[in-house]
């Protein structure tokens, strides 16, 4: 490996400080390691037709796989999410996004980091945390946090470009991280929703390690949405025809990416997400101009899909497009609908999925209730840094508890996985 030249490191407290061109060759450089872009076309490309019917809940492993394309980490979308005033030192996102150039101002290395006055909008949750060290005695906020906000999406976060240096590289932006947490007095080092790789590397590097759990539709090669049926127990198959028809019925749906995504149809969207977004959290996130903005800068990474009913739109469930994974992200309406929810956001995604071959949906956080529409259980990560060391110690301690809990819950949620058992499917044949 050849040396690491002379480099040095800034914080921007905003990313149009930083060129979308540098930027981007950082947030989609390929880390050793990672899958070709082809893996997952190859993946469900070789497997025979019984394979694919069959072995869908073998597949969990794949989440560690990196999509190339991850559209949260883009130049575009955090720049969206600043331009629209939602990421803001008055909304407690404050940007303090870390650099690693060269001596000639070349951009080697990036991370995205926000000052935090809160933790809303994480979906890893540390409210637990800071009461105790704060009845403790000590001041949790402000801390740093290395994130996309309001995005529980796995991506990478040590964001660094092609380089013979890579190791380096990663290293260096991790001290970072750490001395930047320092220097600005805070209590802690937040990494979350890295990818497993990172996650290995953050904990071998000294951070406490934690886990959560998300469920994922995965693509075990289906051709058709009825091919996804098939894999199911007859049961569940029954109950998911008759939630589509229902969702369905006197409901005209539709789907729209690039130049179909117009002011008309975000006011709507922005509707239904105000609407559910206030009975949910009691304050949404996102504002109306981050729509607009996003749309105008990544139409065609967005898919939106609609559900009109008269000639109105009544609901809307929005998703992002990497290049071999959906993800869904906000779902809202305004006329409630039996099961539309579902068909929405989950049946719909898996059928767009299918169509464009793509690997898996990701259908953010939480959720049980999504296991038995195909969506199976899979690990999520967050790397954390204490800098008190008697609050890392109990940190520490309970992190360990958790991990422990977290494996068994998932375990136990992967056997109700609603798909055919090999004597399910011998008994369907014989029937």
């Amino acid at each position: 490996m050849s040396r690491l030249p002379s480099i040095r490191v800034r914080v921007e407290s905003s990313i149009r400080a930083i060129p979308a061109e540098a930027w981007d060759a950082c947030a989609f450089g390929r880390a050793p390691g990672a899958e070709t872009p082809s893996g997952a076309a190859k993946e469900l490309s070789g497997r025979t037709k019984e394979e694919k019917a069959e072995s869908p809940s073998q597949l969990v492993e794949s989440n560690s796989e990196i999509d190339p394309r991850n559209p949260f980490v883009s130049h575009a979308f955090l720049a969206s999410l600043e331009e629209s005033g939602t990421v803001a030192a008055r909304t407690g996102w404050l940007p303090q996004h870390i650099v690693v150039e060269d001596k000639a101002g070349e951009i080697l290395a990036a991370m995205p980091c926000y000052m935090k006055s809160h933790s809303q909008g994480e979906y890893v949750f540390d409210h637990g945390w800071a009461d105790a060290f704060e009845r403790a005695g000590g001041q949790y906020y402000p801390k740093l946090q290395a994130a996309v906000p309001f995005t529980p999406v796995t991506g990478p976060r040590l964001l660094v470009r092609p380089h013979p240096n890579f190791d380096a590289l990663r290293e260096a932006l991790t001290a970072a991280g750490i001395e930047l947490a320092g220097r600005r007095g805070t209590s802690s080092l937040h990494i979350t929703f890295p990818t497993r790789p990172e996650w290995e590397y953050l904990t071998g590097r000294g951070l406490l390690a934690r886990t959560d759990r998300q469920f994922h539709w995965l693509n075990a090669g289906y051709r058709t949405f009825d091919d996804f049926l098939a894999a199911l127990s007859s049961r569940k198959r029954k109950n998911l025809m008759r939630e589509r028809r229902e969702a369905q019925e006197g409901v005209e749906i539709v789907r729209l990416t690039g130049s179909d995504l117009t002011e008309e149809v975000w006011d709507a969207f922005f509707d239904f997400y105000m609407d559910t977004g206030s009975r949910k959290w009691g304050r949404p996130y996102l504002n109306r101009a981050f729509f607009s903005i996003v749309s105008a800068a990544m139409a065609d990474r967005i898919v939106l899909i609609l559900a009109r009913r008269h000639r109105r739109w009544i609901a809307g469930a929005l998703n992002f497009l990497g290049q071999h994974t959906l993800y869904g992200r906000y779902w809202g309406a305004t006329e409630h609908r039996p099961f539309l929810h579902f068909e929405l956001c989950y049946y719909q995604a898996i059928e767009h999925a299918i169509e464009h071959k793509l690997a898996r949906v990701e259908a953010g956080a939480q959720g049980p209730h999504k296991i038995a529409r195909g969506y199976l259980p899979v690990t999520t990560y967050s790397s954390h840094y204490i800098v008190d060391p008697g609050f890392r110690r109990a940190v520490a301690n309970y992190l360990e508890q958790e991990r422990a809990y977290v494996k068994a819950e998932a375990e136990e949620l992967a056997a109700l996985a609603p798909f055919r058992k090999n004597a399910d499917a011998e008994e369907e044949r014989d029937g």
